[in-house]
């Protein structure tokens, strides 16, 4: 055999390909590949390399003749890639006939040294600047320490990521980086509070050089950043990293047995482009906080300080609560709601875990710096909650008597500042003598409950300034619309992949196994599987229920040391699985409403030690059950509904003390059409560039952190044959979902409401036409015809690269005013242009029109179409959850800081497209 067993990525020359011939493949089998043109470049030249290589170092070397003959060989190869490709001027590449290298190009005008060669000596790293190196802290060779200080003194910016840095670390290149940052070049420093073990000092120390920037994570609780990379960047290109085990401690810089490689961005270039990027998103990543010298001081020792005592459980100093970048994100879109959109009853859905209480005391505190006097009601429906939020409060106030409770019996000395359960609070309505106003700020815990009978009349009798609702799950089972009440607009949301990689919940390991029992036969009945018919199924099946407890054994470490929850179609399916449970030896049993007062005060604790291991439940308790030690689920019947879906996993996705993450079994049988696997799967990955089917095909290669999904192979083939058939009938299911929405929603149409209700990206729907196009189609709508409408459907895709609140709203205003503004202003003359373009993509001229008037008339020709605008922008412009701010300049500019602009827009603003001309820019 001519070649070893196993994988290879190898061009095929001809030696090899002769080899290959005379393998005999009836005892082998060989896999090739076409090579693909977008890496075709990458991998001849590495093979040209490796062949040019081995070639000149054939040749023996005389005193000079060797090398002569290296470098003429060398102009040979180059001369026939200029005779090939002459465009490409490659004659300035050759290489001069006396063979030297450049190795520094320095100024000598006022230059400090007088001895530049012996400057070049001083700072050129000992490995040079084109080779990669690894460092494994032994005594043989070069030590990490001193070729880092060759790094300072020869780079032009340097960008540290570190977790944690000593003074003993800093101290060893004191002088250096002094020397560096006084020369007028850039320090960028990123690191973190982990384990406490960052020196105040060493911090100091560095953000008090010049030129020096620091940002540090406080993420006390949910460390992120294990990284230690080292980045020097010189603007003659040659570029080099560190990234390795080394902290900034002096142990780990010298003695210690810490392995680093140097990469070189000669050699593999494409990983210190990486590291340049990913260092430039942690810089923009608000966890990151600038640090301020002297300022910021106290802030950090006591982050420090509280990462080094985290298992100290005394009571919290008020300095320790602080809002998280993500809880901080959701208190600036709140702001933008109130600001932007004038949006005062705010939905908040944020996953189990991620601080929902949090976030509402720090908006409450926000709003109460404004307003001294604020009034504050928190509601919520058991008294755990509200002793929890009440302490929340307090800490967040700093004020440990803020606030008085209103529930089982316990009366308030005052209304001003209450917590108050909803029970409560309902009773004594009638007798409360206090006005709709009383009330400046309203909270709402769990507000999927406001449709309860018990709700209601509290929502009816208080008019605030705020009303706040927190929820995990706003969408019903029983379908009722809550956003009704606030606004019909959730005011931001926290998915769980981005919980998930911010650490915030547990991991998850989620197998799909294969079901042997058949559903493509149930009835399938508003949207789900007849209940019925599920249930005579599962229960009339000992065989599955055999299936079910083998995978049981095969997938969990031990099934006597599992707290699981087992969601079942019913009472009786719960019942039959606990009984059979029961019966094969194992601990379990089953809560359904009938029993749920009774048992579920004693639950939790019956789980935590483990008196039973196996808990089956059905949908009521989807909400219900709130026990963090939950380390396995199985969802032992098809879920229809995301949302349940979501709710049901959540229930395992508590952190935990010991628990490091939760196994999922879901059990995957053949099924309906109906039945959709896209959304479940898309919920759990997030945003990726990649479908769905592919993220399956390749088995998952972009879940959330820590995260991992596994399929056996016959679930696989359901998932894939499911979507497949999905995506087949992509445009038709859309006008489908259009045509039945009536039938699923009470909401009236609108593109809002439908993309909210199915969860589809708008950019999907634009894909396969206009919304008026697919509405007409659906039979929703009459039909048109109106000239214009491929291109204003190809100017609204373009107005979906933008996102700034002046312009959405200038284009509503216009559309309001039947495209008409008399005696304009130029910056509404610039902004009108602006739309021109979006919506005809070219200049005025180049569509036979003599004016912007004629510009705007022509678009009034189009109603439907201009009525899609309409509802686009206004979609655009509620998605928007930031603060523009205007640019003060001496002339007219409609471009905003922190807005968004699509190419044309911004030539507009910069006067390069005028109307009757584009800019060739």
């Amino acid at each position: 055999m001519s070649f070893e067993l196993g994988l290879y990525e190898q061009l095929i020359t001809k030696i090899i390909a002769s080899k290959l011939d005379q393998m005999d493949e009836e005892k082998f089998f060989i896999q090739k590949a076409v090579l693909d043109k977008s890496e075709a470049a990458r991998y001849l030249s590495a093979y040209l390399s490796e062949t040019i290589q081995f070639a000149l170092q054939q040749i023996k070397e005389g005193e000079h003749g060797g090398i002569q003959k290296k470098i003429e060989l060398s102009n040979q190869i180059i001369q026939v890639l200029i005779s090939a490709l002459p465009d490409l001027t490659l004659t300035n590449n050759l290489i001069v006939s006396e063979g030297q290298l450049l190795e520094a190009v320095l100024s000598i005008e006022d230059s400090p040294f007088p001895d530049l060669r012996e400057r070049v000596k001083q700072i050129m790293p000992y490995t040079r600047l084109s080779q990669s190196e690894l460092f494994t802290g032994s005594n043989a060779g070069i030590s990490l320490e001193s070729e880092i200080k060759k790094e300072i003194l020869s780079a032009d910016e340097i960008c540290w990521l570190v977790s944690f840095i000593k003074f003993s670390g800093i101290r060893i290149f004191k002088d250096e980086l002094q020397t560096f940052t006084n020369s007028g070049r850039k320090l960028k420093i990123i690191t973190t509070t982990y384990m406490g073990a960052t020196d105040v000092k060493a911090i100091e120390f560095l953000s008090g050089l010049k030129n020096t920037e620091i940002k540090v994570s406080y993420n006390t609780e949910h460390e992120r950043l294990h990284a230690k990379a080292y980045l020097f960047s010189r603007k003659s290109g040659f570029d080099t990293g560190y990234i390795g085990s080394s902290n900034l401690s002096r142990s780990a810089l010298t003695n210690g047995l810490e392995w680093n490689l140097k990469v070189t961005q000669k050699e593999i270039g494409h990983i210190i482009d990486k590291f340049k990027k990913t260092f430039d998103t942690y810089w923009a990543d608000k966890e990151f906080e600038s640090y301020t010298i002297g300022t910021d001081k106290a802030k950090l020792s006591n982050a420090l300080k509280q990462q080094s005592t985290r298992n100290d459980r005394g009571i919290l100093s008020f300095f320790d609560i602080t809002p998280k970048h993500f809880q901080q994100e959701i208190l600036e879109q709140l702001e933008s709601e109130r600001i932007n959109h004038h949006r005062y009853r705010n939905l908040i859905v944020a996953a189990t875990g991620t601080g929902k209480t949090v976030i509402s005391a720090f908006d409450y505190k926000r709003f109460k710096d404004l307003n001294p006097r604020a009034r504050l009601l928190f509601i919520a429906h058991r008294k755990e909650l509200l002793e929890q939020a009440q302490d929340m409060f307090r800490h967040v106030l700093r004020d440990a008597n803020f606030g008085d409770l209103w529930v089982d019996g316990i009366e308030p000395m005052q209304y001003e500042h209450v917590f108050a359960s909803v029970q409560t609070l309902n009773n004594r309505l009638p007798s409360l003598k206090l006005s709709a106003n009383f009330y400046d700020f309203i909270i709402i815990d769990e507000v999927h409950h406001i449709a309860a009978n018990t709700y209601r009349p509290v929502i009816d009798r208080f008019n605030p300034q705020i009303l706040l609702g927190l929820t995990a799950t706003p969408e019903r089972m029983d379908g009722v619309d809550i956003l009704k009440d606030f606004d019909h607009t959730i005011a931001a949301e926290i998915r769980l992949p981005e919980a998930l990689n911010s650490k915030l919940l547990t991991p998850f390991q989620y197998f799909g196994i294969s079901d042997s029992v058949d559903l493509s036969q149930v009835q399938w009945k508003n949207g789900r599987y007849e209940s019925k018919e599920l249930t005579k199924i599962y229960t009339g099946d000992d065989r599955r229920v055999q299936e079910i407890l083998n995978n049981c054994e095969q997938y969990l470490t031990d099934v006597h040391h599992v707290r699981a929850l087992g969601f079942c179609v019913n009472t009786e399916h719960a019942r039959y699985m606990a009984e059979k449970f029961v019966f094969y030896g194992w601990k379990a049993d089953y809560l359904t409403s009938e029993n749920a007062s009774a048992k579920r005060d004693g639950i939790r604790k019956r789980l935590y030690n483990k008196e039973i291991n196996f808990l089956f439940v059905v949908d009521m308790f989807n909400e219900g059950i709130d026990i963090p030690e939950v380390d396995t689920v199985l969802f032992l019947r098809p879920t229809e509904s995301l949302t349940v879906f979501l709710q049901q996993l959540g229930r395992g996705l508590r952190l935990a003390p010991n628990k490091d993450f939760l196994t999922v079994l879901d059990f995957v049988g053949q099924g309906r059409v109906e039945y959709d696997f896209e959304q479940k799967f898309r919920a759990l990955v997030g945003k990726t560039h990649t479908s769905i089917l592919k993220e399956v095909e390749d088995d998952f290669p972009h879940l959330p952190l820590g995260c991992s999904i596994v399929l056996e192979k016959k679930a696989k083939e359901v998932i894939l044959t499911n979507i497949k058939r999905a995506i087949g009938f992509n445009r038709n299911q859309l006008i489908n979902k259009i045509r039945n929405f009536r039938h699923h929603s009470s909401l009236p149409l609108s593109l809002n409401n439908f993309t909210s209700f199915y969860h589809i990206d708008i950019r999907l729907i634009y894909k396969k036409g206009s919304w008026s196009r697919l509405c007409a189609d659906a039979g929703v709508i009459a039909d048109f015809k109106e000239n214009s409408e491929k291109t204003i459907t190809s100017g609204i895709k373009k107005l979906m690269q933008t996102s700034s609140t002046s312009y959405f709203k200038f284009v509503l205003q216009l559309i309001q005013r039947n495209l008409i503004i008399e005696d304009p202003s130029a910056l509404e003359l610039q902004m009108m242009l602006m739309f021109h373009y979006d919506m005809w993509q070219s200049a005025g001229f180049a569509k036979g029109l003599a004016s912007i008037e004629d510009s705007l008339n022509l678009l009034a020709q189009n109603p439907v179409m201009v009525n899609e605008i309409k509802e686009t922008v206004s979609f655009l412009l509620n998605q928007i959850g930031f603060i523009e701010k205007e640019v003060q300049l001496n002339y007219t500019f409609a471009l905003r800081l922190h807005a968004r602009y699509n190419r044309d827009q911004i030539l507009v603003a910069m006067q390069l497209h005028q109307f009757d001309k584009a800019s060739s820019n």
